[in-house]
């Protein structure tokens, strides 16, 4: 029996690991298990962290039948991107050494052990040998399954933290299969599932390969809590499938053998010759429109069960982002009435906490959306009536309970404190104003909307006669995050954002998924009409601003700036020169340079606002969160001068 990483404490600990109660509280849940009836007659395997000689580990600790066998701590820590294992723990660099650990009392008094081997060794059972890995060394170069499987480890094990990253999971499994083909034999691996308390979700994808090919599969996005993964496999066909690698058994000769922890006991039975085995299958990957609908989604109800909320308000602009955000809502409460209709007590029972219905069982996604879900269309003087139109035709189309409200007096009323203040009226600059009063007038109108966002949260539901309250969503994408196109404090402030890392290109072609999975055929409007924020006045009843113009770039632009930056690691030169090539056929280097620049300039210029940005499901890799994948100074020297002098000298080169 193998589960995920740290599953004992949950991954999501952070600064806590550093309290000894973590500690403490691990030990007694590992002696509950130890004692239970449940874990008997089968080797377990759970994750927790433990402290040897005054060092903190992140461990598995290996038991059956109340004796604990092995403690194996990890030897490869994740420290990039979102994991900072090394800020809590320390990695065992003894390989193949094992010494004694000395146990607590309340271990001590159910296994009757006082030490039990700890570090990196492996278990010889009667009939094979298992060997466990921690997620991370999976993707190590030098993979302990490499040297484990040379000395004769037939069953690998893998428990994991891995989150979801759009397009993702086919890694993983490319790994597992690539780890048993080369080498053969059986790899088990569990992967943590949900939302752990932050921004990441854990996809779950459990998975058993032998010699090169899946023969289980688990779910990558699911409402249950619990899953199990099983297969019956024959140790024979790893044997076989190794006696003809002859590359590998010439290696073998050479290896450094690993301590062996004997164990007294069998994982096969004597007569088991007439027990069918598991078949390879074919992997089923989500494309990444289903990831959106899922993930996100599952990200989103274990939220709302954990934070004891009565459902989401959305301010819906009839834009592509916020109608984004409503389906991913709509998806949410279809995921809820799927795991319903299939007998999941615990998704009935958190439904019916949240609507505060005892007798409650959702059926219709529509109807149930009704319940949890509001969305409110706030429109002033600038607003067309075709988002009007749009907000409210989805909102019909998904059920959810629609509000449209005017904030064009709470507008006025904030302008006019500033007027009799100062004796000065701040004007649009298609009346005349400049730039700044433009854009103080636009902030207004965005800002106010987050306020009345936060009020009906929190009494929508008291003027319709029920309890609770409702968490605000934002939809800013992660596009517009990076360049900085947003109001601080707008209603991209909010309490979560299922969007936050997903680019405008996904977002449309999840639209576009929609239309066809969930027939809303309000979406076809809502993607063919240009992005704007509509907070400039019109011009003859129509919108005259937009977001590409606004910005001075493309969204497609955009995402690409976006990849160079975070995950190619380009600074504006290195930038320059790649798109010098990528973007030969459309732009002269002079033209790539001027781009380059403006995005510099206005990234640098925003970089504060990712200090406020509202936490969003982490969904990309070029995320330009400030809170802890993305870290960066957010008071830049905006002119880049160094920077836009190496760019200048190459463009006037060639």
């Amino acid at each position: 029996r193998l589960g995920p990483e740290l599953e004992i404490c949950g991954y999501g600990c952070s600064d806590h690991f550093y309290e000894s109660d973590t500690l403490l509280h691990s030990f007694q849940v590992l002696a509950k298990l130890l004692e239970s009836p449940a874990t008997q007659d089968i080797i377990c395997d759970v994750g927790m962290p433990v402290l040897h000689r005054n060092v903190r580990y992140n461990c598995r600790v290996i038991f059956l039948n109340k004796e604990i066998l092995l403690i194996r701590p990890k030897i490869s820590l994740a420290n990039a991107g979102n994991y900072r294992e090394l800020r809590w723990f320390t990695p065992w660099n003894k390989t193949r050494h094992v010494e004694e650990y000395f146990l607590p009392r309340i271990i001590q008094e159910v296994t009757g052990q006082e030490t039990v081997p700890f570090g990196d060794g492996v278990l010889a059972t009667k009939d094979t040998c298992l060997g466990a890995e921690i997620c991370e060394e999976l993707w190590a170069p030098n993979s302990p399954h490499i040297e484990m499987g040379l000395d004769g480890v037939e069953i690998f094990t893998n428990s994991s933290g891995s989150h979801h990253v759009l397009r993702k999971a086919h890694t993983r499994v490319d790994l597992v299969n690539s780890a048993t083909a080369k080498n053969g034999g059986i790899y088990v691996l569990a992967n943590q599932k949900g939302c752990d308390g932050d921004r990441l979700y854990y996809d779950g994808c459990a998975m058993i390969s032998m010699n090169g090919e899946t023969v289980a599969q688990g779910s990558q996005f699911s409402l249950d809590d619990v899953e199990v993964l099983v297969a019956t496999l024959d140790l024979e066909d790893v044997r076989s499938y190794r006696a003809e690698i002859s590359s590998r058994n010439l290696a073998a000769t050479k290896v450094n053998p690993y301590p062996r922890v004997k164990v007294n006991f069998t994982l096969s039975c004597s007569d088991d010759v007439a027990v069918p085995t598991c078949m390879p299958i074919q992997w089923r990957h989500h494309s990444p429109e289903e990831e959106i609908s899922l993930g996100p989604a599952c990200w989103l109800w274990d939220y709302l069960r954990r934070s004891k909320q009565a459902g989401f308000l959305l301010p819906l602009s009839g834009g592509i982002d916020s109608s984004a955000t409503a389906c991913i809502v709509y998806s949410m409460c279809h995921q809820v009435c799927l795991a319903v209709k299939n007998g999941s007590a615990e998704v009935l029972a958190d439904a019916r906490k949240i609507v505060n219905d005892e007798t409650y069982v959702p059926e219709d996604p529509r109807e149930f959306c009704k319940r949890i879900f509001t969305t409110c269309y706030m429109a002033s003087e600038n607003s067309s009536q075709d988002t009007c139109n749009r907000a409210k035709l989805l909102a019909e189309q998904i059920g959810s309970y629609h509000i449209n409200l005017n904030i064009d007096a709470a507008v006025k009323a904030i302008v006019g404190i500033f007027r009799m203040v100062t004796g000065r009226t701040p004007r649009f600059s298609v009346y005349g104003g400049s730039s700044r009063e433009n854009l103080a007038l636009q902030n207004v109108q965005a800002r106010v909307r987050m306020v009345l966002a936060y009020l009906f949260a929190q009494l929508t539901l008291w003027t319709r006669g029920m309890p609770g309250g409702l968490l605000v969503l934002g939809s800013a994408n992660v596009d517009e995050s990076l360049r900085g196109y947003l109001t601080k404090y707008d209603c991209s402030s909010a309490d979560i954002n299922p969007i936050g890392g997903i680019s405008k290109t996904d977002l449309k072609n999840f639209i576009q998924y929609c239309i066809e999975n969930f027939q809303l055929t309000a979406l076809r409007s809502i993607m063919s009409a240009p992005p704007t924020a509509e907070l400039e006045p019109l011009v003859d009843g129509q919108v005259a601003q937009t977001d590409e113009a606004d910005m001075g770039m493309t969204y497609t632009e955009l995402s690409i700036y976006g990849k160079l930056r975070k995950i190619a690691k380009a600074g504006p030169y290195s930038m320059f020169c790649k798109l010098i090539n990528m973007w030969k056929e459309i732009c002269t280097p002079r033209e790539v340079a001027s781009k380059v620049k403006h995005f510099f300039r206005m990234y640098s210029v925003n970089r504060h606002k990712m200090t406020t940005l509202t936490p969003s499901y982490h969904a990309e890799n070029y995320s330009p969160d400030d809170n802890r994948f993305d870290l960066r100074p957010f008071l830049y020297n905006t002119t880049w001068s160094w920077q836009f002098r190496c760019i200048d000298k190459q463009v006037n080169a060639l």
